[in-house]
């Protein structure tokens, strides 16, 4: 491993360290702050966790984590952004999916997928409904959108001022986006293979690690592109 390396493994050393010292109180300010900041957290939590996952993404690909472009502070802030689209979801589904599945005859659903329940094969059934719908209803979108500013970042040179100067969409969408990788890789296999069977795991942990665990499967999933690439 290169210098690089040992700098990235000490600074997730210092950044996870408080979360096992009691004495710190940091573990119930991180519960505290995401119960009632959900959106704030999801910002800085997928701003940071999936940033860090591009990072490697590149650090595997071409052997560095930064390049003149590459835009990790441009990229931070889509990501933020994202991270709370991504939770605003999660509350829309989790909501809707037991109602849903109610209306459709099962009554229990919504009980059995309460926070409070206890862990049964009715509570990861819900939460696999949960992950399949959210996945393919609102994920294609998500996803398709992420790349498309990726393609942004990196044509402005990877500055704050490029992000914020207006996305030539049609542009993007009809030469830029490599569509056989976005449907056939990313869509196709990485959202029923991957994406379903980690959010059903995502939606039965309690609801205050929820979305810090979809920012680290964001980690997951760079590494995995950065295998395809």
């Amino acid at each position: 491993m290169k210098k690089q390396d040992w700098i990235l493994i000490l600074c997730v050393i210092i950044v996870l360290a408080p979360f096992f010292i009691p004495a710190t109180g940091f573990f119930d300010w991180f519960n505290s702050a995401t119960a009632n900041h959900p959106y704030i957290m999801a910002f800085f939590k997928f701003a940071i966790l999936a940033t860090l996952g591009e990072c490697l993404a590149l650090r595997i690909r071409e052997g560095v984590y930064n390049k003149p472009g590459f835009g990790i502070v441009p990229r931070m802030m889509v990501w933020g952004f994202l991270g709370m689209c991504i939770a605003m979801a999660m509350v829309i589904f989790k909501t809707g999916v037991p109602a849903f599945l109610g209306s459709l005859g099962w009554k229990e659903a919504a009980a059995v997928f309460a926070p409070t329940a206890s862990l049964t094969w009715g509570k990861v059934g819900v939460a696999f409904a949960v992950s399949v719908l959210m996945n393919s209803i609102f994920a294609p979108v998500m996803m398709t959108f992420h790349k498309c500013t990726d393609i942004h970042i990196t044509d402005n040179g990877g500055t704050v001022a490029g992000l914020l100067k207006p996305m030539k969409m049609r542009e993007i969408f009809a030469t830029k986006v490599n569509w056989d990788m976005q449907w056939n890789f990313v869509i196709k296999k990485t959202i029923p293979l991957f994406w379903f069977p980690a959010h059903t795991i995502t939606f039965i942990l309690p609801p205050t690690f929820q979305v810090l665990f979809a920012a680290l499967l964001g980690v997951a999933l760079g590494l995995i592109l950065a295998i395809k690439k």
